[in-house]
C-alpha cells in the first residue's frame, strides 16, 4: 500500500482559518445573508440591501461561496442550506445564529490574542465585559445554547418520560425542547439563585407553569429531592472543580429513580482514534476566556461510576457538544 503523498492543503485551511471567520462575521453583520432570503441577487444588489461597496460585497459572497455557505451561478448567488438555516435573520431561519457570531467577533475574537500568553502560563486571559459588551457575550452564549437544545431535541427521544430535573444548567430551552415534545412531562428546574428567577420568568413565558418549578440553590450543594426518570445537567462540569463534579453527580443520583437517564452535556476530550475537532477547540475558549476547563471523558466517566450512573450512550450533536447518556443503577 503506498503511503499518500503530503500536501499543504489542511495546514493553509486551518492557518487561513481566520480569514473565513472574519469574513463570516462581516457577512453576518452586514446582513448579506438576510439580503438573499428572499431569493438570488448579483453582488451589485447585494451591494445595494447590505450598503456596502460593490468590491465588497463581491469579495465576501465569494468567500462565502467558497466555504459551502452559498452557490454562485452565473454571478448571481443563493443561500446554501446551511446559511438559510442559521444565518438568513430571525423571520427566515430555523435559528439566527447572528448573536453567536457577533460575540465571536466582538468579544472572543480579540480575546484570543491573548492566547499565546494562556499557552505558556496555562492561565486565562483578561476578559472586559465592560459596557456593552457583556451584553454581546450572554446574548451569543445563550444563542449558542439555544442551538444545543435544538440538536439535543432532535437526537433524543424524550417520550415516556414523566419526572424532569434540570440540575445546574445556564438556559431553559434544554427542559422546554422536553416539555415541548412530551405534554405529559413535568419539569424541575434546580439552579443557581442569580438565574432563578430569570429561569422562572422564562417558564411563565412560555405557558410551562403549571408544568414546573423552580428552585434557587447553588448547583455543587443542591440536594434535590426525587424520584426523577430523567435528569439534565447541562453545560454544568466545566464551570466545577473535580470533587464539586463528583458530588454535583452524586447528588443527582440520589434524586433518580432506579433506571432513570441522565444526560449530561458538555465538550469533552476523548480518547477516540480520532478527537472530534470542536471539543479541542472549546477546551481552549473555555481556558483562554475564563480559566473553565473541558475534561477528559475517561475522567468524567469515572465520575459517573462512581456516582451509580452506568454510561449506557453518547450523543455527538451537530455543531454543539456531546452528551453522555447513562442509566441509574
Amino acid at each position: 500500500m503506498s503511503t499518500p503523498s503530503p500536501t499543504p492543503d489542511p495546514i493553509v485551511a486551518i492557518a487561513t482559518g481566520y480569514m473565513g471567520a472574519k469574513q463570516l462575521f462581516a457577512a453576518s453583520r452586514i446582513g448579506l445573508f438576510a439580503a438573499l432570503a428572499d431569493g438570488e441577487r448579483s453582488a451589485g444588489e447585494i451591494a445595494t440591501a447590505t450598503g456596502v461597496t460593490p468590491r465588497m460585497a463581491r469579495i465576501l459572497a465569494d468567500s462565502m461561496a467558497g466555504l459551502g455557505l452559498l452557490t454562485r451561478t452565473d454571478g448571481r448567488y443563493v443561500l446554501g442550506a446551511d446559511a438559510a438555516g442559521y444565518l438568513a435573520g430571525q423571520k427566515s431561519s430555523e435559528l439566527d445564529l447572528g448573536p453567536f457570531l457577533t460575540f465571536l467577533n466582538e468579544v472572543s475574537y480579540g480575546h484570543w490574542l491573548q492566547f499565546d500568553r494562556t499557552v505558556d502560563t496555562t492561565e486565562p486571559g483578561v476578559l472586559d465585559t465592560s459596557g456593552e459588551r457583556w451584553g454581546t457575550f450572554m446574548a451569543g452564549v445563550m444563542t449558542y445554547t439555544s442551538l444545543h437544545a435544538r440538536m439535543l431535541g432532535g437526537a433524543f427521544d424524550f417520550s415516556g418520560f414523566r419526572n424532569l430535573l434540570d440540575l445546574g444548567g445556564l438556559s431553559s430551552a434544554f427542559a422546554f425542547e422536553a416539555l415541548r415534545a412530551n405534554p405529559g412531562l413535568r419539569a424541575a428546574f434546580v439552579y443557581d439563585p442569580t438565574f432563578a428567577d430569570s429561569i422562572a420568568e422564562q417558564v411563565a413565558q412560555a405557558g410551562f407553569a403549571d408544568r414546573a418549578e423552580v428552585t434557587g440553590t447553588p448547583t455543587d450543594t443542591a440536594t434535590p429531592s426525587g424520584p426523577y426518570d430523567l435528569v439534565m445537567v447541562n453545560h454544568v462540569i466545566h464551570r466545577f472543580g473535580v470533587e464539586q463534579n463528583r458530588s454535583i453527580l452524586r447528588n443527582a443520583r440520589a434524586a433518580a429513580a432506579p433506571g432513570a437517564r441522565l444526560l449530561l452535556l458538555d465538550f469533552f476530550l476523548d480518547d477516540d482514534a480520532e478527537q472530534r475537532a470542536i471539543d479541542a477547540l472549546h477546551a481552549g475558549e473555555y481556558l483562554v476566556i475564563d480559566g473553565t476547563v473541558v475534561y477528559e471523558e475517561s475522567e468524567v466517566r469515572a465520575w459517573l461510576d462512581e456516582a451509580a450512573w452506568k454510561p449506557v450512550g453518547k450523543l455527538a450533536l451537530p455543531g454543539s457538544p456531546r452528551v453522555l447518556v447513562a442509566e441509574a443503577v
